[in-house]
């Protein structure tokens, strides 16, 4: 048989084998059918049980004398075991003896005295709802009926059958065992061997850029394994009370074992029923959710496209907004579906709450800077991606911008993250502005120092035009030279050019330097940057000799 077969029949094999344990445990021999509220003054509110053999027989509500229910249920569960093992009483000794107003439980052998062995009067019946002579026929009855089965359960022929139905039901035991360890092997290796199949599925499904095969293989096998060993688990455990119930001594462990599957069982039934409305109404409530949220994405993709233009609110606005929208929803959502969650009125539950929230408060001061801190960078529109800015020193392309963290790529092709706090509470150049927003170029700006001994005309005509031999320079706007300073030696002069690209800004300053000493190197002009005197007292020109022959 495939396994793609044998799979479905084995789980309804175990449903079927699950179902029979739980409604094979033998019901209670106990008469007492009224409810705890309408128990009657001068009744135990819970009764005592008088058992035989770990099997509840008769249940004690009320005693004729003054003595506790406790205590008259256990002296009758001892007197009913020594009635059950003595083989010379008959079930039929036990009779009842109805004198007015009273009734008494008697074992009445022949050619022996008459024993009382309980009596019933008009205030103990009446903790049962019932008569005294209704109430004595049916407690006899049920003495009678304990005593057979214990006997019956005792024999010889009940412990030959109870062994070879153990011996049977672990042969097939086995056999399951066998069957699902080979079903598991085979499974295992079909989902190694369909990697086409995989393939197949995933793209079929729209995720094969989501996931990979090997993925998609190690899930599958996880699962195979979990369901493998949950199987075994639950196949073992309930062979535990099959097997103890073959045989008198621990049929009353058997039981137990049984009750409380069956408790588990009709408690996870009767959990999932009365969950049913909540969890439609948390369906329901993700659904609105879920349909408010796309339609918020919808109309913040159509600004960010310009299909939909709202006045003060900018393109690039439109995803960090969407993004906030769509936590609030989410957030607005859970607040809302939260009081339907089953168990979350229950004290794990709150007690959790209490354990995340602590943990969120302890980080939340850092996290909610830089949160504020990226909004600010977002509206305040200081930069984007894609823009060249400076940023706390550093000169880099913006990569990235999220709540959190600002990532730029600097010229060495690092990637810094900087956090958003530190990045608001620092002078922000953007470079990329200029170009954009103005529809103006950047400028570009150095200064040097030149010696009162050269014409400052010279020195501004020399600057132009080592300004109009940098590729990257744009003839938009003419480049102009300032005289910034009058310094002890020398003359500060500062020349303006505007850049074609920002992104050349870099490359264009370093060409703009090199041409820069390249015409004042040709035309014997000493560049007195950083701190040259003109005065000379023996010191050597700082013109480089190959430039100043004329070989620049």
């Amino acid at each position: 048989m495939a396994p793609a077969s044998v799979q479905p029949l084995l789980l309804r094999l175990t449903a079927l084998a699950v179902a029979l344990l739980l409604l094979l445990a033998p019901p209670a021999h106990g008469f007492l059918v009224l409810d705890p509220k309408d128990v009657p003054e001068g009744c135990a509110a819970e009764p005592a049980a008088i058992s035989l053999d770990g099997l509840k027989v008769l249940e004690v509500r009320s005693t004729a004398g003054a003595e506790s229910v406790s205590t008259v249920a256990e002296r009758g569960s001892r007197t009913l075991l020594e009635l059950a093992r003595n083989q010379a009483i008959k079930p039929e000794a036990i009779g009842v003896k109805h004198l007015e107003g009273e009734s008494f439980i008697m074992l009445q052998q022949p050619g022996e005295p008459e024993r009382r062995l309980g009596v019933l009067n008009q205030r103990t019946a009446r903790c049962y709802g019932m008569e005294p002579r209704e109430l004595a026929d049916l407690t006899r009855n049920q003495v009678r009926t304990a005593i057979v089965r214990y006997r019956q359960v005792h024999s010889q022929e009940s412990w030959l059958r109870g062994s070879a139905l153990a011996a049977l039901v672990l042969g097939v035991y086995v056999l399951w065992l066998r069957m699902q360890f080979r079903i598991n092997g085979r499974v295992r290796d079909l989902i190694f061997r369909r990697e086409t199949f995989l393939l197949q599925k995933l793209s079929r499904l729209g995720l094969s850029g989501l996931l990979k095969p090997e993925q998609v293989r190690r899930l599958l096998q996880g699962l195979r394994s979990s369901l493998h060993w949950v199987l075994l688990l639950l196949i073992s455990y309930l062979l535990v009370p099959l097997l103890l119930g073959f045989f008198p001594p621990t049929q009353a462990i058997a039981n137990g074992l049984r009750q409380q599957l069956r408790d588990l069982a009709i408690g996870l039934f009767e959990g999932l029923v009365d969950a049913i409305p909540n969890l439609l109404s948390i369906a329901v409530i993700i659904g609105i959710g879920v349909l408010v949220a796309r339609f918020s994405n919808g109309v913040f993709e159509a600004i960010r496209l310009g299909r939909l233009r709202i006045p003060g609110f900018y393109r690039e606005w439109a995803r960090p907004t969407s993004r906030l929208v769509v936590i609030l929803i989410a957030v607005a959502t859970a607040v809302i579906a939260f009081p339907y969650i089953p168990g979350s009125s229950s004290k794990a539950f709150q007690g959790a709450g209490i354990f995340v929230g602590v943990f969120a408060a302890l980080g939340s001061s850092a996290v909610a800077a830089n949160i504020i801190s990226g909004l600010l960078l977002i509206y305040t529109r200081a930069f984007r991606e894609g823009d060249l800015v400076e940023l706390n020193g550093l000169m880099g392309t913006v990569q990235d911008r999220t709540l959190l963290v600002t990532r730029l790529q600097t010229p060495h092709n690092q990637l810094v993250s900087i956090p958003n706090v530190t990045v608001i509470s620092n002078a922000i150049a953007n470079y990329s502005f200029s170009r954009r927003e103005i529809r103006q170029p950047v400028a570009l700006s150095t200064t040097i120092t030149i010696g009162y001994d050269v014409p400052w005309r010279q020195v501004e005509e020399l600057m132009l035009a080592a300004t109009r031999s940098v590729e990257g320079v744009t003839d938009e706007l003419e480049p102009f030279v300032l005289q910034t300073a009058l310094n002890d030696f020398h003359i500060s002069y500062e020349l303006t050019a505007y850049l074609r690209d920002a992104n050349t800004y870099r490359q264009s300053l370093s060409q703009l330097h090199g041409a820069l000493q390249d015409r004042f190197a040709e035309a014997g002009v000493e560049i007195l940057s950083p701190g040259y005197h003109a005065v000379r007292d023996g010191n050597a020109s700082t013109v480089p000799e190959v430039a100043a022959s004329g070989h620049g």
